[in-house]
């Protein structure tokens, strides 16, 4: 043990009732719902980058945390990756998740960097050994440092895109051996900041000739988890170019990849692209690409990602409905991709911050079973399209304009309009969260 977490308990079940705060009122891993364990359902992970590597700074001001795993050197990076187990613990979580600049020294050389990787993936690998907590997904840092600054795959110098070829592929081959589910790439610096000095067309074919090679070195190596895409629209870039689930969709299509690449959604990535996260999550599966989730929460106040924990059920309920309708996770999961307040400088508030949210995602997913469970949502929608299920209407779709157009002289159709019931289906959702 490390002491970080000292006199800390491991967080139990005790009910909605319990006035402890380290429990979980609705978050009870072997609670069975729809014929799945809860933590089957959620597949909660821990984000390695915010609660571990994160300094507590924000647009406009620098560190406040002090943890004693900051620093450089092989030492610190093994008391994070101990430190990191503990929490893994006390939640119970089954999965965590980081980037290669969360967990290893960054070198003098990329040789030097393979190396800690390499070297920390060896402690990491020995402490699932005998810890619960495995491997949701890795993915590479390819924007923190200044070489990103122009971009990665789309970079206009191409020893960039060797180097990022490079650190992909080394974080590939961490990722499988230590049997992560999934592979992620988020293009944080995949976009431009202006058109003044920009080959939209070159960075785009170059983005998606790197996302085939991915896709061709996950079949080499024989990874069989997914590679997964987390669309984002801006915040660094003025605009990247995995905007949003039917942006990457496009993309994938172009570059005959729809089938091999998958999604991973934020809530917070959601907001800024002008959508709900649940339309982004029903878009996907409607696309065939849902993969996993980030989750958080955006404060609506302020125009940027802040990455906070969930606290409302009854907003993450609408997501996770559309996440069961899809038929659940497969290799994916929930993962918290959300940090504590930089005022939050307390061991305690590290580790509340992930009950709360494992509670509202909990609250959030029994809410969505319960309603998808009595059909009365879908029942609903289904009467509202049920005219679709004549076959004149099924023949309109196979046959030509002029068909169609002929149906409403020969049957002298003339439609009125029916009601969408949108109040009397938000009151029915209102009655299960």
């Amino acid at each position: 043990m490390t002491d970080f977490f000292k006199g800390i308990p491991q967080i139990k079940y005790e009910g909605p009732s319990s006035k402890n705060e380290f429990a979980f009122r609705h978050y009870n891993p072997d609670e069975v719902v729809l014929g799945k364990r809860l933590e089957d359902h959620l597949r909660f992970a821990v984000a390695y980058w915010h609660s571990f590597a994160w300094p507590g700074g924000d647009p406009f001001g620098g560190q406040t945390f002090e943890r004693p795993w900051f620093g450089d050197g092989m030492a610190l990076a093994k008391l994070k990756a101990d430190v990191a187990f503990e929490l893994f613990d006390i939640l119970g979580v089954p999965f965590y998740c980081f980037h290669d600049a969360d967990a290893r020294p960054e070198g003098a050389t990329f040789a030097e960097s393979l190396k800690n990787l390499n070297e920390i993936a060896d402690y990491l690998q020995e402490k699932q050994s005998k810890h619960k907590a495995k491997l949701l997904w890795g993915t590479a840092n390819l924007f923190s440092h200044r070489r990103w600054m122009s971009g990665a795959a789309t970079n206009p110098d191409p020893d960039v895109y060797a180097y990022a070829a490079a650190t992909v592929k080394a974080n590939m081959d961490v990722t499988h051996r230590l049997g992560g589910q999934n592979y992620v790439l988020w293009g944080g610096r995949e976009g431009y900041e202006t058109l003044l000095n920009t080959d939209l067309k070159a960075e785009r074919a170059h983005a998606g000739r790197f996302l085939q090679q991915v896709v061709e070195y996950k079949h080499k190596i024989g990874f069989k988890g997914t590679i997964l895409i987390e669309p984002k629209p801006q915040e660094p870039s003025k605009h990247q170019y995995d905007y949003d689930v039917a942006t990457v969709y496009g993309f994938l299509k172009d570059f005959g990849l729809e089938k091999e690449v998958k999604t991973n959604i934020e809530q917070g990535h959601a907001i800024l692209a002008g959508h709900s996260f649940e339309h982004e999550i029903g878009l996907a599966a409607a696309l065939g690409i849902f993969g996993s989730i980030d989750m958080n929460r955006n404060d609506y106040q302020s125009g940027w990602d802040t990455d906070q924990f969930p606290n409302n059920h009854a907003e993450k309920a609408v997501a996770f409905y559309e996440i069961l309708k899809a038929g659940g996770y497969t290799t994916g999961g929930t993962n918290f991709d959300a940090k504590i307040r930089r005022q939050s400088l307390d061991p305690e508030d590290l580790v509340l911050a992930h009950v709360g949210g494992m509670d509202t995602c909990a609250r959030a997913l029994k809410s969505a079973a319960a309603l998808l469970e009595s059909d009365e949502m879908e029942a609903a929608v289904k009467a509202r399209y049920a005219g679709w299920n004549d076959p004149k209407a099924q023949a309109m779709l196979k046959g030509s304009l002029e068909a169609a157009a002929a149906r409403v002289i020969d049957e002298k159709i003339e439609p009125q309009p029916k009601s969408g019931r949108q109040e009397r289906l938000e009151n029915l959702w209102n009655r299960y969260v």
